[in-house]
């Protein structure tokens, strides 16, 4: 994975994945291991997406909270592809455990 250093692009988001990227705010998260498993864990779910498709989809099941009246953190964080990152990120070895398609059993809406 390629890192990047991009304090203003971020804006209030700590990182992103972006195919082989790793966007980050600041330099001190090269050594959040919790933060880079979760972008990690992005990067497996775009992979198996070929990216394009992962972020069509990111961007439908955003739009679709927020068309079901969840404010912008809720969709975000109802967001399946999110749910499996936050669910998963505190578990370092994760990746290497994790199935294809892992998301899907988060699709499912929280209450």
């Amino acid at each position: 994975m390629i890192k990047i250093i991009l304090p203003l692009v971020l804006g209030k988001y700590s990182a992103m994945c972006l195919g082989p990227f790793i966007l980050l705010r600041d330099k001190n998260q090269l050594t959040d291991y919790t933060l880079l498993n979760h972008e990690m864990i992005h990067f497996f779910q775009q992979l198996e997406l070929v990216l394009v498709i992962h972020w069509i989809l990111y961007v439908f099941f955003y739009l679709t909270g927020r068309a079901k009246g969840l404010d912008h953190d809720q969709a975000y964080r109802n967001n399946p592809f999110e749910r499996e990152a936050y669910a998963n990120e505190a578990d370092l070895l994760y990746v290497l455990k994790r199935t294809p398609y892992a998301w899907v059993k988060y699709l499912k809406r929280r209450r």
